[in-house]
C-alpha cells in the first residue's frame, strides 16, 4: 500500500502550462510569425509604412485612404485541397488590419504602394503647408480720451 502513494505536486499543472506557452506554444518559437508594422519618416518629406506580411499575396491586400487615415487590410484563406479529410481544427485563414491616422500635411492623392517578398511598403508624401503669415503691427494714433497714453509708450517700434 505504501508503494501506491505518490507525492502531490501542486505546481505540476502550472509548470506544464508554462512549458507549453513559452517553449512551443503561445509565446514560443513554434508559433507563426505575426505581421509587424513599422511607421517612419524619411527626411521629413514623406511618411513610410512597412507592413511585414509573410505568407500573403499581393491580391490578398487592400489599401485605402479614408477620412484622413491610411487603412491596410490583408486576408488570406487557404484552399482545402483534400476533401476526404475531416478536420477537427484547422487554422486556414489569416488576417491583418491597421488604421493609421495621417498627419495634416499628408498628400492623400499621391500615396503609392509596393509589395515585394512579403513586405508591403506604402509611401505617403507630404505636401507643403503654407507658412504662417507674419502680421505687422501698425502704429496707430492715440486720442486724448485714452488718459494721455500714446502708442509709442514702452519704446515699441513697427
Amino acid at each position: 500500500m505504501a508503494g501506491s502513494l505518490s507525492r502531490f505536486d501542486p505546481f505540476a499543472e502550472l509548470s506544464a502550462l508554462q512549458k507549453q506557452l513559452f517553449s512551443d506554444g503561445l509565446f514560443g518559437l513554434g508559433r507563426r510569425q505575426l505581421p509587424t508594422t513599422d511607421i517612419f519618416t524619411e527626411d521629413d518629406s514623406k511618411l513610410t509604412v512597412e507592413a511585414h506580411l509573410p505568407g500573403f499575396a499581393e491580391g490578398d491586400i487592400d489599401i485605402d485612404v479614408d477620412q484622413g487615415a491610411l487603412v491596410i487590410r490583408a486576408e488570406k484563406h487557404e484552399k482545402e485541397e483534400d476533401k476526404s479529410k475531416k478536420y477537427v481544427v484547422r487554422e486556414s485563414s489569416s488576417s491583418y488590419y491597421r488604421r493609421i491616422q495621417l498627419p495634416e500635411q499628408a498628400d492623400e492623392d499621391a500615396v503609392t504602394a509596393s509589395f515585394d517578398t512579403g513586405v508591403l511598403r506604402v509611401t505617403v508624401p507630404f505636401k507643403e503647408l503654407p507658412s504662417p503669415r507674419k502680421i505687422s503691427i501698425n502704429r496707430g494714433g492715440a486720442t486724448s480720451d485714452q488718459g494721455g497714453a500714446t502708442s509709442d509708450q514702452g519704446g515699441a517700434t513697427a
